[in-house]
């Protein structure tokens, strides 16, 4: 059994494809049929069923596949410790982020003070939807993630402090208001974000005893802007992801009343060994913390 056997059953796993895992390793695809029959031999199990074209992890190939990411995990680990002892600054991270908020506020600042610091050091974002960032740091398929706050699965750092606002057309009524309630946006058909706020916007009106008049449901925060600006309802949205408005923008946001924050922060798994560059981003996110738009 050998790392490059392990890597490739990693890479294996998440792809479900011989062709699409040789072509991300830029290695043939018998090479990656190879080294899987190898590993196979070596534990004497077999960690995938073949359904066609298409393999599905077998039961114990689930199970060891948590102990390969935690073995690989611990071999950059050590590389990147011993890097450090020699003075050399090199290495990777694995970053999971959830749309807008994390992607376009949080981590442009982030990124830009970690590479000016530590430019060797390879930093990988892998985006997706909240639920499936968490899946990621269940997996440890990512070394970090951004998530909602509290989130007692993970070890956790608070990272910025956002706010629920409502989305309601610049021509309408609400727009005139200074702030908005929940109750108000019940009048007016209600678009419900898909994207990763599902969850928490229902669980807002829940409490409040209420129920929106949901007739969209929209997965891009693009597509909710554009509804709302054409006129065809109103919405909750995080005020980090909402671009900021242009004075013609068919659109405006307004606070909620009551208010409604949220905190953001950077998950990791709690037995996961930090990596230099693990602790290294972490220095660094501490000193950057970000408070919303007019806060």
């Amino acid at each position: 059994m050998t790392f490059g056997q392990l890597e490739i059953f990693v890479a294996l796993s998440e792809a479900q494809s011989f062709t699409l895992t040789a072509r991300r390793l830029g290695i043939s695809q018998p090479a990656v049929s190879h080294a899987l029959k190898s590993l196979e031999t070596a534990l004497n199990v077999s960690l995938f069923d073949r359904q066609g074209s298409q393999i599905v992890l077998t039961p114990i190939g689930a199970q060891l596949l948590e102990r390969a990411r935690e073995i690989l995990g611990l071999s950059r680990t050590m590389q990147q410790e011993a890097a450090s002892f020699r003075g050399l600054d090199t290495g990777n991270l694995r970053i999971g982020s959830f749309g807008a908020t994390s992607s376009l506020q949080l981590l442009p600042d982030l990124m830009s003070a970690f590479h000016r610091a530590y430019p060797g050091i390879d930093v990988f974002i892998e985006e997706a939807a909240d639920d499936i960032i968490v899946k990621w740091l269940e997996e440890r398929r990512i070394d970090m993630g951004f998530v909602v706050l509290p989130d007692d699965r993970f070890e956790t750092i608070p990272i910025a402090t956002d706010q629920f606002v409502a989305l309601v057309p610049r021509q309408s009524a609400l727009a005139k208001q200074e702030r908005v309630t929940l109750s108000d946006l019940c009048n007016d058909p209600f678009i419900m974000p898909e994207s990763g706020s599902v969850k928490i916007v229902s669980a807002l009106f829940a409490a409040a005893g209420l129920t929106p008049q949901t007739r969209y449901r929209t997965s891009q925060l693009l597509s909710t802007l554009s509804m709302v600006g054409r006129g065809q309802g109103v919405s909750v949205v995080a005020e980090m992801a909402v671009p900021a408005a242009h004075p013609d923008a068919p659109w405006v946001i307004r606070p909620l009343s009551p208010a409604h924050p949220r905190m953001i922060g950077l998950a990791l798994h709690p037995t996961a060994v930090r990596s230099p560059a693990v602790t290294a981003f972490l220095r660094i996110a501490k000193t950057l913390r970000t408070r919303p738009r007019g806060a």
